[in-house]
């Protein structure tokens, strides 16, 4: 063969080649454009395609008339891609100074966050801040859009409302209690993101943001600041560590204020003490002291065997159980009726008739008046307190009688205030508007419960005239109690508390006052009793309930 032909044989050999490479690309583009596109297509869509959540706006909560008391507003959000972050000296200071952070701060944040590709410069900053912020075009600084929380009430409501955290999630109260009615399902967006993970483009919505629902609370949020700005003043000047208002409506059972001093401004972003954070009238507990005696007289009378007519020999003044003493801080107050033991606050008197009914029959009617049991508010840390069941010696179940050896929240004790003055029947508490009151429970003969209702009232026009409301006849007791120390019960610290309700003729409202550890006075008929007495007043105005009392 000579040069030429294997020169020829080259050429085909080469053209043979390039042919069949040809073919082949031809054949693949084939398979890729046509064969395989819808195949490759999603591929490439699941490569580059996400679903990506949009939040969804937090349900409101209102008072009863729905004046806002939680709202949700939208946030801006400003972050950051560290890998393509490119900024010039002057640019850097420029967004430190709007972020509110120094430069190093910032060079360190970026610096130790380096392999992500996002990281919060700055969360729930104002949608002005924010363009003024993406205005210098910083390569790889984005903002997004969230929403955060706003307490129009502030420390007014704080620690029953509760707040969120900055992921808009209830931590506390309410807004706890109620999280998933409130938080919404969010939604969700098909969009189309570059290599770096940008969105480069929106493809439509998977599914719209379901708002979350209105929360309509049972608090009249006049009535809630005249409480706290009442309780706030009595706390002032009584010195007190802390203050407590519960107001009940008697009708059916809804709290129409709760509010306690301290308090926090749910709006700031500063952590506020813990202790102000417990909404003390449902999770502190102490011993309700004389408040119980209403009860316990009340049993009395259910034995049938006294009126409140009745006398009882009180004389010394003191006398001995078991070997302890139990004596009337007032002195002797000799042989009085009934009434004039709960007028008196007689601890003799109260434990003598109390020895003369069965011996677990008081513990039974506390315990059907709520007591160591939850309310059935619903409120998140609520405490049921302690009644503890004895054997019983003529000395402990003394001291029950006077409200010692158990513990109660104040809610509960304004509950059982509550079920005294609607005759006798119990109804559990509410803290979301109801439609309709609740069916009831009758737990003390409406006869008794009368008698009792006359005896508080009594109370109120001959001990307790500080807490009498002008224009109105008032039922109420006063209490005071030692605070147990590391030697027992300590006599330089104590707990006041007032327990009420009016009008008298037709009971629409019962208010519960608690100061914890006053320093200018301890006496409740002295220091908080002028506490019930204002914020009675104010929320019988405020519902505009006629008066009852005729002046003479």
């Amino acid at each position: 063969m000579n040069a030429y032909t294997r020169h020829t044989w080259r050429w085909v050999i080469l053209l043979i080649c390039l042919g069949l490479a040809f073919l082949g690309l031809l054949l693949r583009f084939v398979q890729l454009t046509v064969i395989d596109r819808s195949f490759l297509l999603k591929q490439g869509d699941a490569r580059s395609q996400r679903v990506i959540e949009r939040p969804a706006m937090r349900g409101m909560i209102t008072d009863r008339d729905h004046y806002p008391l939680a709202i949700t507003t939208p946030v801006s959000s400003i972050w950051v891609d560290p890998q393509e972050f490119v900024a010039k000296p002057e640019d850097l200071k420029t967004l430190s100074t709007l972020l509110n952070d120094s430069v190093d701060v910032l060079e360190a944040r970026l610096k130790s966050n380096n392999g992500k590709e996002f990281v919060y410069l700055k969360r729930h900053i104002s949608p002005r801040l924010a363009q003024k912020i993406m205005a210098l075009h910083l390569k790889g600084v984005h903002s997004l859009t969230e929403y955060r929380r706003y307490y129009p009430e502030s420390e007014v409501t704080s620690q029953l409302i509760g707040f969120t955290n900055i992921d808009n999630q209830g931590q506390e109260g309410m807004e706890l209690a109620y999280n998933q009615w409130l938080q919404g399902v969010p939604g969700k967006e098909r969009v189309s993101k570059d290599g770096v993970g940008h969105v480069v483009a929106l493809l439509g919505t998977v599914r719209e943001a379901e708002p979350g629902k209105e929360l309509v609370l049972s608090l009249n949020h006049r009535i809630q600041y005249l409480a706290y700005r009442d309780l706030m003043d009595g706390v002032t000047k009584a010195e007190a560590v802390a203050g407590s208002v519960i107001v009940l409506d008697v009708k059916t059972g809804e709290v129409l204020a709760m509010a306690n001093v301290p308090s926090y401004n749910p709006n700031q972003t500063v952590d506020p003490r813990l202790d102000t954070l417990r909404n003390r009238c449902v999770t502190d507990i102490f011993e309700p002291g004389s408040t119980t005696k209403a009860l316990s007289l009340a049993n009395v009378l259910l034995q049938g065997r006294y009126t409140p007519d009745s006398m009882i020999d009180t004389n010394p003044g003191w006398m001995t159980l078991n070997g302890h003493i139990v004596r009337d801080p007032e002195g002797n107050n000799g042989v009085i009726n009934m009434t004039t033991v709960l007028v008196k606050s007689s601890n003799v008197g109260t434990a003598k008739l109390t020895l003369t009914t069965p011996p677990n029959s008081l513990w039974e009617l506390l315990h059907k008046m709520g007591y160591g049991q939850l309310t059935g508010s619903g409120f998140p840390g609520e405490a049921k307190g302690s009644l503890p069941l004895h054997k019983w010696s003529d000395f402990t179940l003394a001291t029950l009688s006077f409200g010692y050896g158990l513990s109660a929240t104040p809610l509960q004790v304004a509950n059982a205030y509550a079920t005294i003055a609607r005759g006798g029947i119990k109804m559990p508490v509410s803290l979301v508007k109801l439609s309709q009151p609740p069916q009831g429970e009758r737990v003390l003969d409406a006869k008794v419960a009368e008698q009792v209702k006359m005896m508080l009232e009594a109370v109120v026009n001959e001990a307790a005239v500080n807490g009498q409301v002008p224009g109105y006849r008032v039922l109420g007791k006063t209490g005071t109690i030692r605070m147990l120390g590391p030697k027992g019960y300590d006599p330089n610290r104590h707990i006041a508390f007032f327990a009420g309700a009016a009008p008298a003729s037709n009971p629409r409202l019962v208010v519960m006052v608690v100061l914890q550890e006053p320093h200018k006075g301890y006496y409740s008929a002295q220091v908080v009793a002028p506490i019930f007495s204002q914020i009675m007043g104010g929320a019988l105005r405020a519902l505009d309930i006629p008066p009852d009392k005729v002046d003479n």
